[in-house]
Formats: structure tokens, C-alpha cells, sequence
């Protein structure tokens, strides 16, 4: 998830409050600006392509984007600065940005476990990993899952579990309007990249909503797993975040050794809203 649309945004300035989570659904796919992107390139994982780029050189560090969301909306703002001394690899996520959808629900362990794949087809024996709202809940399930491959985590905007989002958010996901899930507009970065087609943006609408309602589940991740993790983790959020504060200060205090940064004027959109911020001070964490 992310800021509007969807968990994840370009405009971190639309939307500060998931009750508006119905109306971020229904632009997710429709109303997204269209950036440009790096050097594209596919692999096969788990018996589908993910779409997937590749900036710079050093050490590696991976970036993995909001729920509904892409590469260059996500991480436009960071790519630059990220890829002066490492090799950035940026991932898209079934049924987003340029990857297509499988058939199925959208489902946390699926996301993490092409993610693991993938860094396996490339042979990157260890990454620091960035995540953002979906990509931070999968990254830490990669730190939990496959300690070896993971060197350090920045997770900004994550939940353990629905609970992480207010009542009221989760209301509006139960009941979604009439509507609520369009086709993507034409010109849109739906409609210009995704192999299925505008009219698939319907489904992944709905399957995000299910997504944000239903996970992660207790095989997917829980408190009691992030006890396990032992490389460093920075956990992030805004203090004016989509996700509870509470639950945030949950999962800082579940990682032995975290550390734990709560931006001050921020919503859910830490990256976007202050890269300014955001970009010395996780580079520093991760070259630290």
C-alpha cells in the first residue's frame, strides 16, 4: 500500500488518510502520471515474468514498490541519488506496472518469494533492501525468510497484519461503492505498460482491496517472526502515516537492535513527500 492511489503514489500530496481508500482505488490505475523508465529488462520467476531494471554499480540495493504502484512512481526520487555508488535493482510486482497479472489473489508470500527468486537469477549473493508500504511488509518477510540474502532493511510504511490500519479504513475496504474499481485511462501508466490491458486494471483493483483487507496473514508475517530477524532494520514512517503509529512502534520494538525514524510532517509517502530527507539519511544507514 502506499499514499493515493492505491498503497503507493507519485502525488504523496492527494491522499493522507486510507478512508479514502475507495477513491485511491479507483484512480490507482486510471489518473497515474506517466514517468519514464531505466533499463527495462524481464526475467521468469516462479513460472512468470516480472518486469525489472538495473541502475548504477557498487553494492547492491534493492527497491520494492508500493501495492498498486511501479518503479517510477515509487522511486523516482531516489533512483539518482541511490545509483551514484550502488546497483539499484528495482522490481515490479505482478499485475503492476509492466508485469502481468497470474491468476490467483494477490498475496504477500507470492510477491516476496518472486522477489527471492529473482535475486537468485541474478546471482546477487546479498542486497540491502528499501521498501515502501507493500515492499516494505515484503521486505521484511525477505529478511525473515531468506537471512542470507539480505544484508540491511529499510522498511518505511509497513503493517504486520491488517490491524495496522484504523477501523475506519478497514470499514471502507469491506464495503467498497459501486464503481469504486475502473479501467485505466487512456494515456495512463496502466494503460500504456501493462501487458493486459486498461480494462485489467478493474481486477487489479479488486484484488488490492482484498489484499489490504485480508494481509498479511499469520503464515505470511507476524511479531513473533521479526524476533528472528538479526540484520539491521531501519523502520520508518510519517507521523501523519496511513498506519497506525502504534503499530509502527510494534514492529521497531519486535526487531532486535532496530532502529526507528518517524518523520516529522510526513504521511504515509516518506520517500516522496522529503527525499531531501529521506535519501542521505538511508544511504548513510545502509553504507554505515
Amino acid at each position: 500500500m502506499g499514499d493515493c492511489p492505491g498503497r503507493a503514489s507519485g502525488e504523496a500530496s492527494l491522499v493522507q488518510n486510507r478512508a479514502f481508500l475507495i477513491s485511491c482505488l479507483a484512480s490507482i490505475l486510471a489518473v497515474h502520471p506517466v514517468l519514464g523508465s531505466g533499463d527495462g529488462r524481464w526475467a521468469v520467476v516462479n513460472t512468470h515474468r516480472i518486469y525489472y531494471e538495473i541502475h548504477g554499480s557498487g553494492r547492491p540495493v534493492l527497491l520494492l514498490h508500493g501495492g498498486g504502484n511501479n518503479i517510477a512512481d515509487s522511486w523516482s526520487k531516489q533512483i539518482g541519488d541511490f545509483s551514484r555508488s550502488h546497483t539499484v535493482i528495482a522490481v515490479e510486482q505482478v499485475g503492476q506496472g509492466h508485469s502481468p497479472d497470474v491468476a490467483g489473489p494477490l498475496t504477500y508470500s507470492g510477491m516476496t518469494e518472486d522477489t527471492a527468486a529473482l535475486l537468485k537469477e541474478l546471482k546477487v549473493p546479498q542486497v540491502d533492501v528499501v521498501g515502501w508500504s507493500d515492499g516494505g511488509i515484503e521486505a521484511l518477510m525477505l529478511a525473515v525468510r531468506y537471512p542470507e540474502l539480505v544484508r540491511r532493511v529499510v522498511a518505511t510504511g509497513a503493517n504486520v497484519d491488517p490491524s495496522g490500519l484504523s477501523e475506519g479504513d478497514l470499514e471502507a475496504m469491506r464495503h467498497p461503492p459501486a464503481g469504486a474499481f475502473t479501467a485505466a485511462e487512456p494515456g495512463s501508466y496502466y494503460a500504456l505498460n501493462s501487458p493486459d490491458g486498461p480494462e485489467h486494471a478493474k481486477v487489479m483493483g479488486a484484488k488490492l482491496n482484498e489484499l489490504w483487507l485480508t494481509r498479511p496473514k499469520p503464515d505470511e508475517l507476524t511479531f513473533e517472526m521479526l524476533h528472528k530477524i538479526r540484520v539491521p532494520v531501519l523502520v520508518m514512517s510519517g507521523d501523519r502515516d496511513m498506519i497506525r503509529l502504534e503499530h509502527t512502534l510494534q514492529i521497531y520494538r519486535a526487531i532486535p537492535g532496530a532502529k526507528l525514524w518517524v518523520l516529522p510532517g510526513t504521511g504515509h509517502g516518506t520517500f516522496l513527500e522529503h527525499p531531501e530527507w529521506t535519501n542521505p539519511l538511508v544511504l548513510g544507514f545502509l553504507d554505515n
